[in-house]
């Protein structure tokens, strides 16, 4: 029974040592392939990099601003009378657009004027008197301050009925009109807004490092998404005197022909500004500039070598680049690339420094200076 016993264990032991021996070359050739598995490579769009000549200029977002702009307001208060203008439409300088009611103010100039007429009555009268002798000279005094304190009267009565007609200061457009007829209006309120459009102003910032390269009377071109198809051309005609400390930028103002009024004040625009000489620049999609807050860098398509095995492979390396300034879908790498270099467009957030790629060229990203979308 032992010996039976003891050739039942034996035996159950030979097959747990035959199933561990199995299992142990099983993990060394996973082992083995774990180690020689390289990853597929990535498929990658890339573009051979060429040297071109961009000018120098700088695109902005600006702003376009009236060179004068009011809300016309009541400068009394009143009734109004009569309105006459209508919303949108240019004025000239002087018109008058609302009359407001002087019937009370008219009939106090009345009364006025009647005591003013006897004031000058009576001082004619003091005055050939105290010429004879016959009255004394406080009484000719009088009679003057008299005369003058109504000539006062009947000048503050006419004034108070000219403020009451309200005019155009200035030539420009109209805006929406905000009163009604016989509407009261209490002294400051505001009527319709008035906006000097031609010529305009266009503001727009500058970082600091590039300020000193902007000159008075330097031409700008500006263009909106909302006038297709028209460019706008002005110059620089003022400059700020500090820099800003939460943008660090520095504010430009340039001066532009409107005369069909097509910038209306608010609206956006997009500033081309020269800055100088031409340069030379390697344009590439922007889609292949990868963008990290320690640099900007770019892969480039080479032969790899394999430091395990010594096999070559095609693979890319990673290059630190300078980026200045855009134009359409391309950006403008000043440093950092050289010409012929294979240049990885698309596809760049997966791959890493050394990572085997697989070239495809059948479908590219946009790379266009001028690109026109079809929704414009």
């Amino acid at each position: 029974m032992v010996k039976r016993m003891l050739l039942m264990l034996a035996l159950a032991l030979a097959v747990v040592a035959g199933l561990g021996f199995v299992k142990y070359r099983q993990f060394q050739g996973f082992k083995a392939q774990g180690a020689s598995f390289a990853p597929p490579p990535t498929a990658v769009t890339t573009v051979i990099a060429k040297r071109d000549t961009w000018p120098s200029t700088l695109q902005v977002i600006g702003t376009a601003a009236a060179i004068q702009g009011v809300t016309v307001s009541a400068d009394l208060p009143g009734t109004v009378d009569k309105i006459h203008f209508e919303s949108g439409k240019a004025v000239q300088a002087g018109d008058v657009l609302v009359e407001l009611d002087t019937r009370q103010e008219r009939a106090q100039l009345a009364a006025t004027q009647a005591d003013w007429d006897l004031a000058k009555i009576n001082f004619e009268r003091q005055e050939k008197l105290v010429a004879q002798g016959v009255v004394a000279r406080t009484e000719y005094d009088n009679a003057l301050a008299q005369l003058k304190s109504t000539e006062a009267h009947v000048g503050e009565m006419k004034a108070t009925i000219e403020r009451k007609t309200i005019r155009a200061p200035f030539s420009g457009m109209l805006g929406i009109r905000q009163i009604n007829l016989a509407q009261y209006l209490a002294a400051g309120q505001a009527i319709v807004s008035l906006q000097s459009v031609n010529p305009i102003y266009v503001n727009f910032g500058v970082p600091q490092q590039q300020s000193s390269q902007v000159r008075m009377g330097a031409g700008v071109h500006m263009t909106s998404d909302d006038i297709p198809g028209v460019q706008f051309a002005g110059r620089v005609s003022a400059l700020d005197s500090v820099v800003n400390e939460a943008t660090r930028n520095i504010q430009v103002q340039a001066t532009l022909a409107n005369p069909q009024g097509k910038l209306r004040p608010g609206m956006f625009v997009q500033v081309e500004l020269g800055l100088g000489a031409n340069r030379e620049v390697f344009p590439l999609p922007a889609s292949a500039i990868n963008y990290a807050p320690y640099g900007d860098s770019v892969y480039v398509v080479t032969d790899v070598q394999d430091p395990k095995t010594g096999k070559t492979f095609r693979g890319v390396r990673q290059q630190f680049v300078k980026v200045e300034g855009s134009r359409g879908d391309q950006v403008a790498v000043v440093s950092g690339v050289n010409p012929g270099e294979e240049i990885v467009t698309s596809g760049v957030f997966k791959l890493r420094n050394g990572a085997p790629v697989q070239v495809n060229n059948s479908v590219q990203p946009p790379n266009n200076p001028k690109p026109k979308p079809e929704d414009s």
